[in-house]
């Protein structure tokens, strides 16, 4: 069965965005993205990587880990507000609101529906594991559909701002095993957790 997983960008103390809910790593955006940490994503997570930027690097990799990404509205909507209304044509891309009638782009699938049971759809679906891109909120509607944490801790803190669950996620601690860990030399790491059963 595909796994859902949730691969975000973190501060160390727990933020994925700022207050304002904007793009950390847009053109004025705080999050450091370093050289090691483009290579890396573009050699292990190339899906990952939106459109103009797989081009930039020339980047045509189908991707090793995903053909489905999962996004909320907000965070939707910070590349259609920049001019991109599906970054990641290259991958099915599944947006969830509630206020969206019409999508932006023939290549974005909107989803009305209850997002647990639409993942739990997808995950009977034949393919690779399904890209949780954001934000907070969705991923604190599907916290117990997510099967792996796939988190980018930045050499930063923010103090406040989009938590990595919505707040209003209930207290429920679960489990993770560490799985796989990589401290790139800008100082981010990549820490993977698999949920335990």
């Amino acid at each position: 069965m595909r796994k859902l997983v949730y691969f975000i960008a973190v501060s160390v103390d727990g933020f994925i965005a700022g207050p304002d809910g904007s793009d950390p790593t847009g053109p004025d955006g705080f999050w450091p993205v370093g050289q090691d940490y483009v290579k890396h994503l573009a050699e292990t997570y190339p899906e990952t990587l939106p459109a103009p930027a797989r081009e930039a690097l020339g980047v045509t990799a189908e991707g090793t880990h995903f053909d489905t990404v999962l996004e909320g509205r907000r965070t939707y909507m910070i590349g259609v507000d920049a001019g991109l209304p599906n970054a990641y044509p290259h991958l099915r891309h599944l947006v969830f609101s509630r206020t969206l009638t019409e999508s932006p782009d023939p290549g974005v699938e909107l989803v009305a529906s209850d997002p647990v049971e639409k993942v739990r759809e997808l995950k009977r679906e034949d393919g690779k594991d399904i890209w949780l891109c954001g934000g907070g909120e969705l991923a604190g509607v599907l916290r117990d559909e997510i099967d792996r944490l796939v988190v980018k801790v930045g050499p930063l803190t923010l103090g406040s701002g989009t938590p990595l669950f919505s707040q209003k996620t209930p207290f429920e601690p679960v489990r993770y095993e560490r799985t796989d860990a990589v401290l790139l030399d800008s100082g981010t790491i990549f820490l993977t957790y698999d949920k335990q059963s």
